[in-house]
């Protein structure tokens, strides 16, 4: 398989492209969908297709380059990295942030966090998946009664590695950093966390045993023989507008109903008993960017000037230390019309600090990011967080 980069300059090359996506027999993977010209489109394309893809593209003019030349090696290589890392973590006793880790070994190190961290760090249950698969919640508190909180969730889409990996490296560096840094000290003395970092469960454990590439949920969809709902179009927010699929078999199917999945009804569930929670912060990849609402509508969120002024702040501190350069605005502004998405229902639904976070990178290597880039992507994702962070803390509402 490769991974080409298309660049559609019209309106008519972007609805070829959605056309060619839809072809079953051709199994086109869009890791960034056609959205609108200019616009970087990269698909996936399975060995035996290439040929046919190659000539459309050609015969429509439409200009491509091949951004991975062989996943399978990139495939094979995340893997052999993954069981040197196993080998060393056996024999030294020990866990790496600089690797990437299963479902169990991540529940694992999780309650070793907790019985190492009691004061700060407790493990709550909010729901199960579709193959009853716990949904565990880190909850960081100094104690106090329904204080104000900040909600961080990673691996919604289950491909997307770098998200887990890097909420594992939070999570520590928020326990590690407690009584130390005294700008988060500052924030847990006032805010909670609750950190999902495994959101999207059974098809992590997919993307580890079957299919690596797999984005969605897996609940059995009636009436077709695919599986799945994207759990970033099933919310109560425009949902089934034209920024998601109706069809099961696409990676943007927005379910039958909204909240249908319970990976999303548990999140839903749970914020909303809450009834303080003041920023939700949704961590996907790839592309480098930090988007804020709305996706599923053009009209700006009516605090789109402070959510904006902090977004540049946010991507601000995140390039200071290796460079990344980040774009940023709202979603449908920035990339394309989203439809059921996490923060627009957490904004409709009075959570004012609502942000997806796009991680590194922006095409090479995407979903297939190195391991050995996890701690730079983490340390400077961190530096973002808590700019947003102390913003919450310092502007109560």
């Amino acid at each position: 398989d490769q991974v080409l980069r298309i660049r559609a300059s019209s309106e008519e090359q972007i609805a070829l492209l959605k056309e060619l996506g839809e072809l079953e027999d051709l199994q086109i993977d869009y890791w960034l969908s056609p959205a609108q010209p200019g616009l970087p489109v990269d698909a996936r394309v399975p060995f035996r297709s290439l040929q046919a893809v190659k000539v459309f593209l050609e015969s429509n003019t439409i200009p491509y380059t091949i951004t991975v030349d062989d996943v399978q090696e990139l495939l094979d290589e995340e893997k052999e990295a993954m069981m040197v890392s196993r080998k060393f973590e056996r024999s030294s006793n020990s866990f790496s942030f600089s690797s990437y880790h299963t479902i169990e070994e991540i529940y694992s190190w999780m309650d070793n966090l907790v019985t190492e961290n009691p004061d700060l760090v407790s493990k709550i249950q909010i729901g199960q998946s579709y193959e009853k698969r716990p949904l565990y919640v880190l909850k960081f508190s100094t104690g106090g009664v329904n204080r104000p909180a900040i909600w961080i969730d990673t691996g919604i889409h289950s491909r997307e590695w770098i998200t887990q990996a890097t909420g594992v490296w939070t999570a520590n560096k928020i326990v590690t950093e407690y009584g130390k840094d005294a700008s988060l000290t500052a924030i847990l003395d006032t805010v909670d966390i609750f950190f999902e970092i495994v959101t999207n469960p059974d098809g992590f454990a997919y993307t580890h045993s079957t299919n690596r590439m797999w984005r969605k949920t897996r609940s059995i969809n009636a009436g077709s023989s695919c599986r799945g709902v994207d759990p970033n179009r099933n919310w109560d927010a425009g949902f089934g507008g034209p920024g998601s699929s109706s069809n099961p078999c696409a990676e943007t199917y927005h379910g039958p109903s909204p909240h249908s999945e319970s990976e999303v009804k548990s999140i839903v569930d749970f914020v909303l008993s809450h009834g303080n929670v003041k920023a939700l912060l949704s961590i996907h990849s790839y592309s480098q960017m930090l988007l804020f609402p709305y996706g599923y509508k053009a009209e700006p969120a009516p605090d789109h000037q402070e959510l904006n002024d902090l977004a540049r702040e946010a991507v601000a501190a995140l390039a200071e230390l290796h460079g990344t350069k980040y774009t940023y605005g709202s979603t449908i502004d920035t990339i394309y019309q989203a439809d059921g998405t996490t923060i627009d229902w957490s904004y409709d639904n009075g959570i004012k600090y609502s942000y997806t976070f796009e991680l590194r990178d922006t095409g090479r290597y995407g979903f297939l990011l190195p391991a050995s880039q996890i701690i730079p992507t983490a340390e400077e994702t961190w530096l973002a967080l808590m700019k947003i962070m102390e913003h919450v803390r310092d502007n109560p509402y």
